[in-house]
This record gives structure tokens, C-alpha cells and sequence, in this order.
């Protein structure tokens, strides 16, 4: 990671032996085949699982006869696509080194919808493809001099390790990974939804609603680590797994995977303070990353309440992201 790691002082449990790592099988890379765009807009935006956009849009395709069906469509997709989050709130160390009675904050999150997933490169390809590197409206002006170093491995607008703008057809229902914050943000605004909030991504994977128990969870499926139910470092598999997997591990409402497989972008800044009070400023802009990936080898560093963060504009091969969205639109 790009800064040092940190986490709550407590009990941990004992770090496994590396595993013996498996001769990794150099896939062969197989491009996925072009998307066939459909011309008539609200159709392709449909193709595209535009959902949000379509909904919040809806008075651009007022004049489409078939306006009233596709936003009901829509609406079911989104169902199917994302699950509510209850209110609730959460506690966020704000001290570089998190230590006992460091500064912290409460945050009370309101209900909201969570992608069940994280974006997977089939879903990321539909955005290449429909020119989302070139809709300028989509990025802060001042990232415009930056797309250009967005490109793949074939100098092709795309995530770091694709290839001609497409991912490798073997995964295309992993997490896209080798996009940065920025690209994530851009998605998430072109397909008409967000990213969560830092405080809204513990929320979830915690489930601090407010009841008389008052508790949460040190991992979505309970309190302690079960590598059944994540795919961590311990688990073995050394690289992603589809987005469906280990469902075991899902949260109460069916979000899947919030610990392991990839660290997920938020759209928060990583703001810490140090030992003084004064915060900590790198050379780069830092937003907040959650989760652990599949490399993440200390368990505490995969737990729904570790935080750390990265560089905005990293592209690194273990984060991706998932979607966000107000209950009542955006």
C-alpha cells in the first residue's frame, strides 16, 4: 500500500504461515468480444446497465414510447442489483497510528442502496466501449491532462491490465481492477449512480444499526475470521475470484465480499492526524480504500473496521470498487 498500515490495538488472531504458494498457470490471454451498441439511446442505455442514469434522465427520453417499460425495467435491475442499507452509524479513527483514546469520529449514516457486488470488467467494458475516456463532462477538469495516462497495456483508453481496450474473457465476471479513484467516480457518475462514503462502506460490512444490543460486526458474517468466508492471503488462492463467490461471507443483506478479493475505492479523502493533532499530508492526494484483497496477508489489516488509504491515482492491481445510491435517487 501506499502508506503505512495501521489498526485497533487489541487481540488478534494468530497470522497463519505463509502458505506455500501454488505455481501460478500464466493464463492465456483471450480478448473479450466488442460490445455491439444498440443506436437507439435509451435502448443502449439499458444495454449499458445505465439503470440510475435512466431513472434520474428520465425526462431525456420523455418523446420514447417505450419510456414507461424501460424505466419500470430499470427500477426491477436496480432491485436486483443493490441492497438497502440500514441507518446506523460508525466510529472512524482519525489518528495515524489509531491508539487508545486517539481522536475519533462518529458518523451516522442514513439508509442507502449497496451494490450486492463489486463492478466486474464485463460491466467496466460496457463503459470503454461507449466512449466513457472521451465524455469529458464525467471528470473534473482539472484530471483532463491525466486521461491520457489512463491507458492499458496496448497504450488503449482502459483499466492498467487490459489489453485493446478489452479485459481477458476468463474474467469477466472478477472485480476490474487497474482503474483509480477518479476512474471508479467516473463509472459510477456515467452508469447514474456513486461511491460510498468511507462511513458509509463500514456501515455495511459492520451493521451498526441502532438497537438495544448497540454492536457491530469485526467481519460482515460475524466476529471472527473464517477464510471459508473470504478470499484473503490465508485462503490461498492467490489471485481474484468472480464477484459471486464466497457468499458465505456476505453480509447480512446479501452485499458479498466486502472483506476480501479486491480493497474497494470510496469516495472519502484519507485524512489522519498524527501523535499532535496536526494531520498528515503526503505528496499526493489520498482517498479512503476498505476491505483487503486477495494479498492482504495480516488478518487485521481485512476486517470491516481497518482503514487505510492510497494514492487517488494509483491503478493497482488489488483494488476495485462497487456502486452506491440514494434511496430516493441521487
Amino acid at each position: 500500500m501506499a502508506l503505512q498500515l495501521f489498526s485497533r490495538k487489541q487481540v488478534e488472531p494468530k497470522v497463519p504461515p505463509r502458505p506455500k504458494a501454488k505455481p501460478v498457470e500464466q493464463d492465456v490471454y483471450l480478448p473479450a468480444d466488442r460490445v455491439e451498441l444498440n443506436h437507439d439511446p435509451l435502448h443502449q442505455a439499458m444495454q449499458l446497465e445505465r439503470f440510475g442514469h435512466v431513472i434520474t434522465h428520465r425526462h431525456e427520453f420523455k418523446e420514447h414510447a417505450e419510456v414507461d417499460k424501460l424505466c419500470l425495467l430499470a427500477c426491477e435491475k436496480i432491485d436486483d442489483i443493490f441492497a438497502i442499507v440500514p441507518e446506523g452509524f460508525v466510529t472512524i479513527p482519525r489518528t495515524f497510528h489509531d491508539e487508545v483514546g486517539g481522536e475519533e469520529e462518529t458518523i451516522e449514516t442514513t439508509p442507502f442502496l449497496l451494490a450486492r457486488h463489486c463492478v466486474t470488467n464485463a460491466q467496466f467494458q460496457k463503459f470503454v466501449e461507449a466512449g466513457g475516456y472521451e465524455q469529458l463532462d464525467l471528470w473534473p477538469k482539472e484530471l483532463w491532462p491525466h486521461l491520457i495516462d489512463f491507458k492499458d497495456q496496448t497504450e488503449t483508453p482502459g483499466p492498467r491490465y487490459w489489453r485493446h481496450g478489452r479485459p481477458n474473457k476468463k474474467l469477466m465476471d472478477h472485480p476490474v481492477v487497474g482503474v483509480c479513484q477518479f476512474e471508479a467516480a467516473a463509472y459510477a457518475t456515467w452508469s447514474g449512480f456513486r461511491l460510498p462514503s468511507e462511513g458509509e462502506w463500514q456501515m455495511a460490512a459492520t451493521w451498526r444499526i441502532r438497537s438495544v444490543a448497540n454492536t457491530l460486526r469485526r467481519y460482515p458474517w460475524g466476529d471472527a475470521l473464517d477464510i471459508n468466508r473470504c478470499n484473503i492471503w490465508a485462503a490461498a488462492r492467490g489471485k481474484t475470484v468472480p464477484v459471486d463467490d464466497y457468499a458465505l461471507g456476505a453480509a447480512p443483506n446479501g452485499v458479498n465480499q466486502l472483506i476480501g478479493n479486491v480493497w474497494e475505492w470510496t469516495a472519502s479523502d484519507f485524512d489522519v492526524t498524527d501523535s499532535t493533532g496536526g494531520p498528515v499530508v503526503g505528496d499526493m492526494h489520498m482517498a479512503s480504500i476498505r476491505g483487503g484483497a486477495f494479498d492482504t496477508y495480516f488478518p487485521m489489516q481485512a476486517t470491516s473496521v481497518f482503514r487505510t488509504g492510497l494514492v487517488s491515482l494509483a491503478r493497482a492491481h488489488n483494488v476495485g470498487f462497487r456502486l452506491a445510491w440514494n434511496l430516493r435517487g441521487q
